[in-house]
């Protein structure tokens, strides 16, 4: 422990740093202490029901529309509110960690919005952390800049993307502040920060304060966020309705409460997403122990697979029907012109894109700024002069919960070669995790932890149904660590392989790498107590 300040119940246990003193002032511990405390038993219980409905699930219990809030949904009269300042036209969202150097690229990029990600995209590093708010700060008061080592300079220009920021999910914590003795709900932390610093900002330069929320399971994980937001804008003195937030669907069960989650949010809403990876990835979790969903290689699940079409039908339905934007999934690629992949790698971009615009999505995301003008011109084809297509309601769609669950039509079983595919990226995207990275290019892919989480648990799920032989797995896992070893000398392949064997070939499937990995090490590297 570097130092410990104890101001309105929080205890700051994290190392200074350069500017952290701008970002943690006691005011805002103050606001910070008072959110945590207002919501520690619900965000308690958010976690018990989540864990309770992830047993019924395992066990068996078939996933449904819920019976119980079927009058929300035949509600023809309620609709969110409409867009706010500067959320009209979304047709490009670039995203990225809230680094200097990417804060200033992504801000500069062309897209309409920004979603700065404190989640999948960053390793929750203290440093990555308070630095990130401190880059949003500055960025914000347009006094950010950066210098390459190579000489380039990075300025603001213009014309900024609109700045979404995307906190991290209710089950991590922020092991840095302690709150009555408790690390602080790591939501709370990234949304708490930014709000008490920029929200009056935003305002005041015609914008707002807007989120994106991770990881919800249901509807009363959108309640409890609702009512985060009513009581931090009574707080700050900020009008009800202020804050806009779009809910990334990318659980399983979220999808069956798509009309639930916007009803919850109704004031607050900007939408849904399309958060496609992470929902790959809760399917496999949340089904892992059924055969019958069992998924061949990562790469062979496209978004054509019918059980996915089903998703992102149900999402555009769903968001149009209520006046909501409905934004599309991840484009991965890193442009890298020149090679000989580069057009096979565009032109299947272009037909996921070309498929989303067709199918009424609003927008669409990017990793890469070298993709905007790409995708914004096959949504330009569509949208016109329109700022969105909300209007267009997809009446035609019907979408069932067979239809949702339908990944026996996509089943298969894995090649040796996916199999290694899985392994290679996992531990790589872990090695850079521990090493403070949270973004990582990989095979001409920016990969999140959503890539990492998809590779690990279907590698679990092979073996626990002995598609894939345990002793093949943890041959190839030799053989990556080495591979890892020999390309990375400084790669830290023993905390790696430990990690893998903990969240890939355990008994029972962790719900995520992340809790494990932080507590196990980037909280002891960063100097706090454990």
């Amino acid at each position: 422990m570097s130092t410990t300040e104890l101001t309105s119940r929080v205890q700051v246990l994290g190392a200074p740093g350069r500017r952290f003193e701008e970002i943690l002032t006691p005011a805002a511990l103050d606001f910070l202490g008072c959110l945590a405390h207002a919501f520690a038993d619900r965000y308690r219980d958010v976690l018990t029901e989540r864990r309770r409905r992830a047993l019924r699930l395992s066990s068996g219990s078939p996933l449904d529309f819920s019976r119980a809030t079927s009058a929300i949904r035949a509600d023809p009269d309620w609709r969110v509110a409409p867009p706010a300042p500067g959320l009209a036209d979304r047709r490009v969202e670039i995203t990225g960690p809230p680094e200097r150097r990417t804060t200033v690229d992504a801000l500069n990029s062309g897209a309409q919005v920004w979603l700065a990600d404190f989640e999948d995209a960053t390793s929750p590093t203290w440093d990555n952390i308070i630095g990130g708010q401190l880059n949003l700060l500055d960025a914000i008061e347009r006094r950010i800049d950066f210098t390459a080592p190579d000489g380039t300079e990075y300025r603001l220009g213009d014309q900024l993307a609109t700045i979404v920021v995307r906190p991290r999910g209710w089950h991590l914590t922020e092991d840095h502040l302690l709150v009555d003795g408790s690390p602080v709900p790591a939501s709370l932390v990234d949304f708490g920060l930014y709000f008490f610093h920029c929200a009056q900002r935003q305002i005041d330069a015609g914008s707002g304060p807007y989120f994106y929320l991770p990881k919800l399971e249901n509807a009363y994980d959108a309640r409890l966020w609702n009512d985060v937001f009513v009581l931090a804008q009574d707080l700050l003195g900020i009008p009800r309705g202020t804050i806009r937030a779009t809910v990334l669907i990318e659980t399983v069960t979220a999808a069956f409460e798509m009309e639930e989650i916007l009803h919850e949010l109704r004031e607050h809403s900007a939408g849904l997403n399309a958060g496609r990876w992470d929902y790959l990835f809760s399917l496999i979790k949340t089904f892992a122990h059924r055969p019958d969903f069992s998924l061949p290689d990562r790469t062979k699940v496209t978004m054509t697979a019918p059980f996915l079409r089903a998703y992102t039908e149900l999402l555009v339905r769903t968001c149009h029907k209520r006046g909501a934007h409905a934004i599309g999934g991840m484009a991965a690629h890193v442009t890298s012109h020149g090679t000989p992949a580069e057009g096979a790698a565009l032109a299947r971009v272009r037909l996921d894109k070309e498929r989303e615009a067709e199918d009424g999505f609003d927008g669409t995301w990017v990793a890469h700024p070298g993709l905007v003008p790409f995708c914004r011109d096959i949504f330009d084809g569509v949208l016109g002069g329109r700022p969105h297509q909300i209007d267009r309601t997809r009446d035609d769609v019907e979408v069932s919960a067979d239809a949702l669950l339908a990944v026996r039509r996509t089943a298969g079983p894995p090649t040796e070669d996916g199999v290694r595919a899985n392994i290679a990226l996992a531990l790589r995207y872990f090695d850079a995790w521990l090493r403070g990275t949270g973004a990582v290019a990989l095979e001409g892919l920016m990969e999140d932890a959503a890539a990492a989480e998809i590779a690990r648990s279907q590698v679990w799920q092979w073996v626990r149904h002995g598609v894939v032989d345990r002793d093949t797995v943890l041959g190839l896992l030799d053989e990556e660590i080495a591979a890892l070893g020999a390309e990375y000398p400084w790669a830290r392949v023993e905390d790696v392989r430990a990690l893998f064997e903990r969240t890939a070939l355990a008994r029972e499937l962790p719900a995520f790498f992340t809790p494990d990995a932080y507590a196990r090490h980037l909280v002891r590297q960063d100097g706090a107590t454990s």
